[in-house]
Order: C-alpha cells, then sequence, then structure tokens
C-alpha cells in the first residue's frame, strides 16, 4: 500500500549543508557545535559573504592571487600568508658597552602584512648617566629581518635623541643602526642625549 506524503521540505529549514556546483566533489557535514565542515575541496561559485564571524585561516596557509600575475618581473609568489598589527619595546643602547639609561617614556607599534613589516618607535630619553661605546643603536624590533633584505631603511620624523646629526639608519637582526653621515660612510658612535626624543618609522622584509 503506498501512503502520500503532503507535507514538503522548504530549502530554509535544512541546515548544516552547503551547495556544491554541479560537478564538484564536496561533501559538508555538520560538527554538531555550529560549524560546517568541507570534507573534499569544492569550486564554489559567487560571492561568500559572512553576515558574523571571521574567515579563519591556519598557520602558514593564505590568499592565493596566482592567477592574478600581471607584472613585468619574475613572481616567486602570490601567496598572502599573514597579517599582524601588535606592540613591541625598543630600547636605546650601543654595540659595545651600553650606556646607563632612563626613559621618560618609549612605545613601539607594528604592522606585518605578508613578509613586510613597518614599525614605527617613539623613545624619550630621561637621563644618561655613563657613556655608552661602539655603534649608537635601538634593539627590539619585533621581527628578525630577512637576510636577503639590503638592511631594511627607516626615516625619522623627529630626532634630537643621538648626539650627532645622522643620516638615517638601517636594520639588522632585530636592531637599528644609525649613520654618522652619507650613506657608506659608517655607523653613528656619538651616543644619546639626555632629554632627547626620537621618532622613527622602519619599513623591512622578514
Amino acid at each position: 500500500m503506498l501512503k502520500a506524503v503532503t507535507n514538503l521540505v522548504n530549502v530554509s529549514q535544512i541546515t548544516g549543508v552547503l551547495p556544491v556546483v554541479n560537478g564538484g566533489t564536496g561533501v559538508t557535514t555538520s560538527t554538531g557545535t555550529g560549524n560546517t565542515v568541507l570534507s573534499a575541496a569544492p569550486t564554489l561559485s559567487g560571492n561568500v559573504t559572512l553576515s558574523t564571524g571571521n574567515l579563519i585561516v591556519a598557520s602558514g596557509q593564505g590568499i592565493d592571487f596566482s592567477a592574478t600575475s600581471s607584472g613585468s618581473g619574475t613572481m616567486t609568489s602570490e601567496l598572502l600568508a599573514d597579517y599582524e598589527e601588535g606592540t613591541f619595546t625598543p630600547t636605546a643602547t650601543q654595540s659595545t658597552s651600553a650606556p646607563t639609561l632612563t626613559y621618560t617614556g618609549r612605545s613601539g607599534k607594528y604592522v606585518k602584512i605578508g613578509r613586510v613589516v613597518v614599525a614605527h618607535l617613539e623613545i624619550i630619553i630621561g637621563a644618561v648617566s655613563a657613556p655608552g661605546v661602539g655603534a649608537t643603536q635601538i634593539t627590539g624590533l619585533p621581527f628578525i629581518i630577512s637576510e636577503d633584505n639590503y638592511g631594511g631603511q627607516g626615516s625619522f620624523g623627529y630626532n634630537d635623541a643621538l648626539v650627532n646629526t645622522v643620516y638615517g639608519c638601517w636594520c639588522t637582526g632585530t636592531t637599528v643602526l644609525f649613520r654618522a653621515g652619507a650613506r657608506g660612510s659608517g655607523n653613528d658612535t656619538g651616543g644619546w642625549s639626555a632629554g632627547g626624543y626620537l621618532d622613527l618609522t622602519i619599513v623591512y622584509q622578514v
């Protein structure tokens, strides 16, 4: 005997399932915690809109722009695998014998997009109770610079914290070194000035 069923199921009543385009291999299952898991690598058509929450990417993974190569150079990667914002604590010192410093204030902020780091720091020297020896420098950058990055570069917003007037600065490891004059003329060894203020932005690759 056949039994007639009159109830229809509305599409909006089906939960825990995502649509897969015709011919796709994606299969979805509900985890029971409000998450939907794709068991394969489906191809989705159209835009994907998140009404709430974030798109969370596993560590080491990212967004692949490999279909957009159009430059005249030799492309080596189009994977955007990281974005990060944070803070760090810069320390004024010298390479051979560090001076004894007190700070009226010091702070550092950074943004990391892929391999590129933009770090901004401010230091106000309160007092210098002992002279330093060697290259004048700042330690404590948030990431180690890449060895193929030619040192990175920095620019001053304002500086009277250094005893000498310096040409510019460059990075090595997690350290900022200051130039005494024109590019290639050597490191500044003048030291730090009591009551001086340093506002510096550094751009480098990791």
